[in-house]
């Protein structure tokens, strides 16, 4: 078959398609035809092994020259093929979708992955939709559900409300009955809006730190504001919830983890807020809520561009440029 694979750390030049074995369900896996497949800031953080922080904290996905699994890419949507022999849930011909973690692959035609870390696809959506949905949606669901606690009527505030997180943000904390700001550039303020915001802060004309705003929920997905700035924006016993950010052309000590290490340092000592980080992991349970609200249409998942999986290094670059808004998505 047919993969994006990698041998050393660098740029998207480093990536290369090649023909690699097909691989083989275990007892409780099952074979996926790929569909389609989303580019996450995950995938270039792990190209690049940046930061190098990441290579001691995370060894089993950071080699010392090199990623520890050679295919990247970890979202995936597509169509049983074959099941191992203790799988239950489901059988050859199901529409499925879900994230790899740190296993990766999903850059291929085939991947195998674990029945409980794949989900139904939601009926209403294509493949590339459905592919788009697992990391970028999870962390967003998680953020907003399990960490800030949202609830009908409190003030939300998204810092990066255009990317990939960022618009599955401002849906699902809409449909929690949030009143939602979205912060964003100007080129990008219609499609936040037209996602359920009932206000845009454009970044380049007003600072969401210094307007004299207060919010209940402070949901930085940027990485580019101070704590101390954030919190400026938080009403009393709001929440600020940090989840990674930054983007690099090279390969740094900490990178966006400089922020999330201040967090997690100073939270246990913040007494007037509730400071929290936000740590994604692939669970069943999140694919089941983000199906139901997708088939409920509460989300529906923007897509910016597509790209054939040759061109997978191209797609890495536009997302690295910090161009993209809404997500990025590979078909076979």
């Amino acid at each position: 078959m047919k993969a994006v694979v990698q041998d050393r750390y660098g740029s998207p030049d480093t990536l290369a398609i090649r023909q690699v074995p097909q691989p083989v369900p275990t007892d409780n896996q099952v074979l996926v035809s790929v569909r389609a497949a989303a580019v996450n800031a995950y995938d270039w953080h792990v190209m690049r092994g940046d930061p190098y922080l990441a290579r001691v904290m995370l060894p089993s996905v950071f080699g010392r020259s090199g990623p520890k699994k050679k295919i990247r890419g970890r979202d995936f949507a597509g169509r049983v093929e074959a099941v191992g022999k203790d799988v239950t849930r489901f059988r050859p011909g199901d529409e499925v979708y879900g994230d790899l973690g740190d296993d990766n692959g999903a850059f291929a035609e085939y991947v195998c992955v674990s029945e409980e870390m794949a989900e139904r696809k939601p009926a209403n959506l294509t493949f590339e939709q459905a592919a788009a949905m697992p990391l970028a949606g999870s962390t967003a669901l998680m953020g907003l559900r399990d960490v800030a606690g949202v609830k009908p009527g409190q003030k939300v505030l998204i810092n990066g409300a255009s990317g990939g997180v960022g618009t599955f943000a401002v849906q699902i904390a809409t449909a929690f009955g949030a009143e939602v700001t979205g912060v964003c550039s100007t080129r990008n303020a219609d499609l936040v809006r037209s996602l359920g915001a009932e206000h845009v802060i454009d970044y380049t004309r007003e600072d969401f730190t210094r307007n004299g705003q207060r919010y209940d929920v402070v949901f930085d997905l940027v990485g580019n504001r101070t704590l101390s700035e954030c919190r400026r924006a938080l009403a009393p016993a709001g929440t600020l919830v940090l989840s990674g950010g930054g983007t690099s052309n090279g390969v740094s000590l900490i990178g966006p983890m400089g922020v999330i290490l201040r967090g997690q340092t100073l939270a246990p000592f913040v007494r007037r807020h509730r400071l929290r980080v936000l740590t994604t992991t692939p669970r069943k349970e999140n694919l089941a809520a983000l199906r139901e609200l997708a088939e409920s249409q509460a989300i529906a998942p923007a897509i910016d561009r597509t790209y054939p999986l040759s061109e997978v290094p191209e797609a890495i670059r536009y997302l690295e440029g910090e161009h993209a808004r809404a997500k990025v998505v590979i078909t076979p």
